[in-house]
């Protein structure tokens, strides 16, 4: 937020969902207090509108606006709405989703937006060829021309069994692209630990580590000819602007909205999916067998575009002026 100069405030909140009572109660202590500080928070700031989006998180606001008569919208990016976005999506006037299949949740309220993208990415997809420009240039790296890149990230802090079955596969794949590994700060240190076959591999310069991106996100994004990833929600707006085939590997575990998101792409033509279970058995063969296969990466990256809603952000907009108009 301090990057993008947007004021920001921290306020107080709690999941919802059930626990034991101890838990509970401080959950709710939480929530209370929170609610407290958005009203505090409404008062200095007198908005017309309040767009909600996240989990737990954006229920003292919602519920603050609600008691100052402030109309509410929630932005579900998800394929599969959370409990939170469910019990609170009663106090909102509208509920925007990224695709209609997840409208059917919300009823009458909700409004099919698409998914808002940075300018950055639609810039650089704009013009892919200085965006690679920019990537190496920013990175230090060499990028050779006319092997596929291929992209590896798992989020800020990094997917372990990710690092793991990449670090596993790479020497079998340098043969036939590059890759480009967002290792995440957490994992950054066992890269030394436990890549050292890609060091003593010939084709090692095609391996290229970094901790993080940020800036440089949207460059990889375009630059990119295969992505391997979790499936975020932003993977069901960045993949599909970036015409970028990839293969996902859902985050497991009771609650993760990812198998949904993935669903989504894989069932389009856009991606294939991979459990996190299985991911030293099929990666490598996965992978390979798309870097042989350009006619299918075509396939795959025309199909991911056609889910593309590069005018999401303002389609957000325009329903927010409207919220705030008949507010």
């Amino acid at each position: 937020m301090q990057d993008a100069e947007i004021p920001f405030r921290n306020i107080q909140s709690g999941a919802l969902r059930g626990r034991n009572p101890v838990m509970a109660s401080r959950s709710l202590a939480k929530v209370l207090a929170g609610i407290r500080q958005s009203l505090q928070v409404l008062e200095e700031f007198r908005p017309q509108a309040c767009l909600a989006t996240g989990g737990y998180v954006m229920a003292p606001v919602a519920i603050a606006c609600r008691m100052r008569a402030v109309p509410v919208m929630i932005y579900l990016p998800d394929m599969t709405p959370g409990l939170a976005v469910q019990w609170l999506s009663a106090l909102a006037q509208k509920v925007a989703v990224s695709f209609p299949e997840v409208a059917g949740f919300f009823g009458k309220k909700a409004v099919v937006t698409g998914y808002p993208v940075r300018a950055g990415l639609l810039n650089a997809v704009e013009d892919r060829q200085t965006a690679r420009l920019k990537l190496t240039r920013k990175l230090g790296m060499n990028l050779e021309h006319g092997l596929p890149l291929l992209l590896v990230f798992g989020g800020s802090q990094g997917a372990r069994s990710i690092n793991r079955a990449v670090w596993q596969a790479a020497p079998a794949l340098l043969p036939d692209c590059q890759i480009l590994h967002v290792v995440g700060t957490r994992d950054w240190p066992l890269l030394g630990q436990e890549g050292p076959e890609l060091w003593d591999n010939p084709l090692a310069d095609r391996y290229h580590p970094v901790a993080y991106l940020h800036e440089e996100m949207p460059w990889a994004l375009a630059s990119a000819d295969l992505a391997f990833a979790r499936a975020g929600a932003s993977v069901l707006a960045e993949f599909p602007l970036a015409r970028l085939p990839s293969v996902l590997a859902p985050l497991p575990g009771a609650g993760s909205h990812q198998l949904p998101n993935a669903r989504k792409l894989a069932g389009s033509g856009a991606a294939a999916i991979i459990e996190d279970a299985q991911l030293t058995e099929r990666l490598e063969p996965t992978i390979a067998a798309l870097l042989a296969d350009q006619n299918r990466r075509h396939s795959m990256a025309a199909a991911a575009g056609a889910l593309a809603q590069p005018q999401a952000a303002d389609n957000i907009a325009r329903e927010l002026q409207r919220l705030a108009a008949r507010g």
